[in-house]
């Protein structure tokens, strides 16, 4: 079973980059010269993975790949950030492209950023990938870097199609690393007891995977902006089953029946906040 490690995009796509590269721009004469330090210092985090390139028409130039768990509203502005921020370190022009990895609603996502202020127009198009509508044979295909993300590609959320995608990991030392990443993505689409029986998945490893906690950052987020509607103590009790399901799959659900008869909002603030560091259920029923 794989250890903790650091599952992020940029370890993923540095594995075969020119792999990646070719099936995002969707032509074979690019040569991927470089994967750039992409951090800028007047802006608090880094570009996923900035990667210098090359190719007889178009000369040199850099992709920036921005990718996200979910869509989020402010992404058109911060493309058109990065991909400023990029030219200018570089002195290079940028091929933006913004992944989406997770569907979060039926919003269409936007193209490009477009304002107009005091009439002037500031206007950047990139290139969007949706990975749910992805089919999930083009990472058998040789997208080897799509692999961890076949339950949630297109056709690839059942049970044989995953246990094919960890053979390949497993069958790849390298690769192996991302078995991890590819048990994450399966819980969102099959129970967590079969992918723990499908994968032998070490679940306080999988707890570890900074995609975990941001999934449970971002339901517990959710679960709190009810709450500005709903009253605090009923958006901190969505914020704990949004939690629960997230971190220990919909058996967890069980314990919201005496969690909800709880009427202190600091000690449900506790329970809340402790989701994110049990490793167990028994471990929060001490708190309950």
């Amino acid at each position: 079973m794989a250890q903790a490690s650091d599952i992020g995009s940029k370890r993923l796509i540095s594995l075969a980059p020119q792999q990646w590269v070719n099936w995002l721009t969707n032509t074979s004469d690019i040569a991927v010269k470089e994967i750039l330090n992409s951090e800028f210092q007047w802006v608090s985090r880094e570009s996923d993975v900035l990667i210098r390139a090359n190719s007889p028409r178009h000369g040199e130039f850099l992709i920036l790949n921005e990718l996200q768990l979910r869509y989020k509203s402010y992404m058109p502005r911060r493309v058109r950030a990065y991909a400023a921020l990029s030219e200018e370190k570089f002195n290079l022009p940028t091929y933006p492209i913004l992944i989406n990895i997770l569907k979060h609603s039926d919003t269409k996502v936007p193209t490009k950023f477009r304002s107009k202020f005091m009439g002037l127009l500031a206007h950047q198009d990139y290139k969007v990938i949706n990975l749910w509508e992805i089919d999930a044979q083009v990472a058998f295909n040789g997208v080897s870097s799509l692999l961890p993300f076949v339950p949630i590609l297109k056709n690839g959320g059942d049970e044989a199609t995953i246990e094919q995608a960890l053979r390949v990991l497993r069958a790849d030392e390298e690769l192996e690393q991302f078995e991890m990443l590819l048990g994450f993505f399966a819980t969102f689409v099959l129970d967590s007891p079969l992918v723990q029986s499908i994968m032998r998945l070490d679940m306080a490893v999988l707890q570890q995977s900074p995609w975990y906690q941001q999934i449970l950052k971002e339901g517990q987020q959710i679960g709190e902006e009810i709450g500005e509607q709903r009253g605090e103590q009923r958006g901190i009790l969505s914020a704990i089953e949004l939690g629960l399901e997230l971190k220990f799959g919909a058996e967890a659900l069980q314990l919201m029946e005496p969690i909800s008869q709880i009427s202190d909002l600091d000690r449900l603030k506790i329970i809340k906040d402790a989701i994110k560091v049990v490793h167990t259920l028994d471990e929060l029923r001490q708190l309950i």
